[in-house]
């Protein structure tokens, strides 16, 4: 964090991107974001002031000369109606990288300083226009790429996820509730029956744990949504990686030739299947003896198929089947994955019944040519039935997608079953209220309650480009 940065600065900064274009914004926020900007802004008509919320036209002057710098429209937006909920002003001029710099310069050296990566949207959460699960949404809607990402990104932004835990947090507050009366006032409860506790276990578990649990087991589903579904391509040399990254891509992305072991490294693309970004890795073919290059690729093919969501598969259907097949199957066998007997449109030597004897958990085979569309829309339709469908049946779902929310949430699940231990143990009333208090307060760390931690707040909002 600059130890120099105040939240009382006024701040400013381009908010669009940088690039030849037809508008460009330069966004103000803070206490003195209307007289900065009234330094260097001359309506084309004579006004009393500036309204609030209006758009005005008018040219960006060099004060110190006079100049005129670009031709823009103004607009004023007062506290706490804003995104920031501090006085606001934007400047619409034209995209370009000269005009955009001169009149950041001048709005810097009217008094303003240049923001830091996500300041703005920071300013937001700190003024409570929203939580930080809300700022962390910001992050995923820009990053977004495909249509499942940018719908769980707006959903999460309007508050879907917060309510969850808000509903959560209430019904813990019940219960702490619950459990400070039965000790504060014990001696008073004399009709209470000793052995019941004041937080019924069950309910303790229905309404909280068993939920709680829930959702952290829909992690990966929502991680998909948010961040795409990684698949890898893996085989033995020339059985058709390349040629078929090339034909899911649309594109040629891969060099295809007959020559053995031409992919040394690790190729990677994406595109969208059922609005769900795919990120596709092209790997160095697996085979016996390679040399120095061939096995540093190989090495990093097997750590690709572990952190990988599934593998593709293929053999070469027109070849018969080697000790390198196995050395794949070996490396794949308990992960996710699918065969391909590819290069279907020559004579076949390899069969279906012979693979699924050869490898018994490989059950997902498809046959298959990388040159052939039609083949190539099967196996679309196969990944989408067999790889995603739980991620898009559950995208109207409220979703768990991001890391540090599920890391929040386990440590609540194991809270609150730890109170429910104490609970059932009899007489450690506080023991078990002080686990409750931690599970509330893990749910409010998702929500950025009870007191900022600025080394998490740098680093969520050091995700943000410069004027978000």
């Amino acid at each position: 964090m600059d130890l120099n940065r105040t939240d009382e600065d006024t701040i400013a900064a381009i908010a669009t991107p940088l690039g030849e274009g037809g508008i460009g914004i330069i966004r103000i926020s803070g206490p003195e974001a209307l007289p900065i900007a009234q330094k260097i802004f001359r309506p084309d008509t004579a006004r009393p002031a500036l309204q609030s919320h209006h758009l005005y036209h008018g040219w960006i002057l060099d004060p110190t000369t006079g100049e005129r710098v670009d031709e823009v429209i103004l607009s004023y937006m007062a506290a706490p109606r804003t995104y920031t909920r501090e006085d606001v002003v934007e400047i619409n001029g034209h995209s370009g990288y000269a005009v955009l710099d001169r009149v950041l310069g001048l709005v810097i050296q009217a008094g303003a300083r240049l923001a830091s990566p996500g300041e703005f949207t920071r300013r937001a959460f700190l003024g409570g226009r929203i939580d930080l699960s809300q700022a962390e949404a910001v992050i995923d809607l820009i990053h977004s790429r495909c249509e499942k990402s940018l719908s769980l990104a707006t959903r999460q932004l309007q508050g879907e996820f917060r309510d969850r835990i808000l509903q959560w947090r209430e019904t813990l507050l019940h219960f702490q509730a619950a459990m400070e009366a039965s000790m504060d006032f014990s001696e008073d409860l004399e009709d209470e029956k000793e052995e019941d506790p004041a937080v019924p276990i069950q309910e303790l578990e229905n309404r909280l744990i068993i939920p709680l649990q829930e959702m952290v087991a829909q992690y990966d589903r929502g991680r998909v949504l948010r961040e795409g579904f990684t698949l890898v391509l893996v085989g033995k040399p020339n059985v058709g990686k390349s040629s078929l990254l090339n034909a899911l891509l649309g594109k040629d992305r891969a060099i295809v030739t007959e020559t053995p072991g031409t992919t040394r490294d690790v190729i990677e693309d994406a595109f969208v299947l059922s609005g769900i970004l795919v990120r596709i890795l092209d790997t160095a073919g697996i085979r016996h003896a390679p040399d120095a290059i061939e096995s540093l690729g190989i090495e990093r093919t097997l750590h690709s198929v572990a952190d990988a969501d599934a593998t593709l598969w293929l053999l070469d259907q027109s070849r018969p089947l080697t000790p390198e097949d196995d050395t794949v199957y070996e490396s794949i066998a308990s992960r996710p994955h699918m065969v391909l007997l590819n290069k279907h449109d020559l004579p076949p030597v390899v069969a279906v019944e012979e693979v699924k004897r050869r490898y018994p958990a490989s059950t997902r085979i498809l046959e298959l040519s990388a040159f052939n569309p039609q083949d190539i829309g099967t196996l679309r339709e196969h990944l989408a039935t067999h790889f995603l469908k739980q991620p898009l049946d559950s995208d109207r779902s409220v979703l768990l997608s991001n890391l540090r929310h599920r890391d929040c949430l386990v440590q609540a699940v194991e809270s609150l079953l730890r109170a429910g231990e104490l609970l059932a143990s009899r007489g450690y009333g506080e023991l078990a209220a002080e686990e409750l208090r931690s599970a509330r307060s893990q749910l409010e760390a998702i929500l950025g309650w009870g007191g900022s931690d600025e080394e998490l707040l740098d680093r969520i909002f050091s995700q943000f480009c410069i004027g978000k």
